[in-house]
């Protein structure tokens, strides 16, 4: 009996006509859309770039990546995604050597790439 009560009173005689708009906050902030950053993917050139593309550049690298402006321009100018992105075993695959980069690392750098190459 008890049971049969609970499910009865569970129940209510609300209608679609009874409901209420939902009313947003005007307090309540936008939410702020998260873009990647040099100070993001730095780490990457700090630990896996600049063992050749240091200032001046080694081991035959063309440019150095040791500040914002020199690793821009190495993604804009010199293809660094696509070297990147290259398989396992490419000749043109970056860092020389290899071993590939982290799919992950590939992909914050991609995302650095198509939120503008922003600095901070």
């Amino acid at each position: 009996m008890l049971g049969l009560f609970i499910v009865l009173s569970a129940c209510s005689s609300n209608t679609f006509d009874d409901l209420q708009p939902i009313v947003e906050d005007p307090m309540e902030e936008e939410p702020v859309e998260e873009f990647v950053t040099y100070q993001d993917v730095k780490f990457v050139f700090d630990n896996t770039c600049t063992a050749c593309h240091s200032n001046p550049p080694t081991n035959g690298a063309p440019v150095p990546f040791s500040n914002y402006i020199e690793v821009r321009n190495g993604i804009i100018n010199n293809g660094i995604l696509d070297r990147v992105s290259r398989s396992e075993g490419d000749g043109d695959l970056m860092p020389l050597g290899g071993p590939r980069l982290p799919q992950s690392t590939i992909d914050l750098l991609n995302q650095w790439n198509d939120d503008g190459l922003l600095e901070n």
